[in-house]
């Protein structure tokens, strides 16, 4: 073999090394150019994309619970509310939160707050803690004729609901207002007054709470006003706090205002025929009145003309 052939049998790998060499490190290159641009996106996107994460609102509450959801509400009675089942319901409205969101409905309080025909004047004069009422309504001042109902509400924020409702009598000449009355002028006096103790010529009815004084001086004497027999009007009474010591017989003849006004004004059993001065019902009602009143519901008696 010649020295030609020698020379041209190793010139090859060392004229293709250099070669190889450039053509790695030129992949190399291509390759760390291509992570450190996709490490600079990675960058440049994590922020992008936490922005867009952090720029969707948050959840909102529904508007409305579901039916079964307990029903409460301030409405003032505009007629803007539906019931549970979606069918328009002037009596209720929504109740709102701080951020105008309606929440809840319930029904509400009747401007009147459940008394018809008493004004705002004489309603502002019920006890808050009174949960039981009995109003007598007259026909007029001067009518002596009116209708007596039984209320009871649960709370302070509750409307009053009736329970009974009766047919009444008061004084021969009507109502007088608060500090007109005088003894003797057959007018019963108009206001809002406690209702404490009870008594009678009979036994007290199964169930009276109040405290019932039995005696035999519940007896009238005489006649009405229109010459009626009183027979039986005084089976119960419930004395009216009018110029009178509550928490004593109704029998007790103390007036801790004067003679001057008169007293003894009480609730009694309906004589037929109008009174001198205290408001008169039926048996049945009487009985009823008594087995419903609870002292610890603070009973009051609210009467006069109607709109009074």
């Amino acid at each position: 073999m010649s020295m030609h052939a020698r020379s041209n049998k190793y010139s090859r790998p060392r004229s293709g090394m250099p070669r190889l060499l450039a053509l790695t490190a030129g992949l190399g290159l291509l390759t760390f150019g291509a992570g450190w641009i996709h490490a600079v996106q990675d960058r440049v996107d994590a922020p992008t994309m936490q922005a867009a994460r952090d720029d969707r609102p948050p959840a909102q509450p529904p508007a409305r619970p579901p039916a079964s959801s307990p029903r409460v509400g301030t409405g003032s009675g505009t007629g803007a509310g539906t019931d549970p089942a979606g069918r328009a319901d002037p009596a209720y409205v929504p109740a709102a939160t701080p951020d105008g969101n309606a929440l809840l409905e319930g029904p509400a309080l009747p401007a009147d707050q459940g008394l018809s025909g008493v004004s705002e004047r004489t309603r502002a004069r019920i006890p808050a803690e009174s949960r039981q009422l009995v109003l007598v309504a007259g026909k007029g001042r001067g009518s002596s004729e009116g209708i007596a109902t039984l209320y009871t509400r649960p709370d302070p924020s509750a409307a009053w609901t009736p329970l009974e409702t009766w047919s009444a009598r008061n004084g021969a000449r009507g109502w007088s207002a608060e500090g007109r009355r005088s003894r003797g002028d057959l007018t019963s006096p108009e206001g809002v007054f406690s209702l404490t103790d009870a008594g009678g010529l009979l036994p007290k009815p199964p169930g009276t709470r109040l405290p019932y004084d039995q005696d035999r001086l519940y007896v009238p004497g005489g006649r009405g006003v229109n010459g009626e027999s009183l027979a039986g009007a005084f089976d119960y009474v419930v004395a009216i706090d009018f110029n009178r010591r509550p928490g004593r017989s109704p029998l007790d003849p103390v007036k801790p205002h004067g003679e001057g006004m008169g007293g003894n004004i009480w609730l009694h059993v309906d004589h037929d025929g109008p009174s001198q001065g205290c408001v008169g019902i039926p048996k049945e009602g009487m009985r009823r009145i008594l087995q419903v009143l609870d002292p610890a519901a603070r009973p009051v008696i609210v009467m006069g003309p109607a709109g009074f």
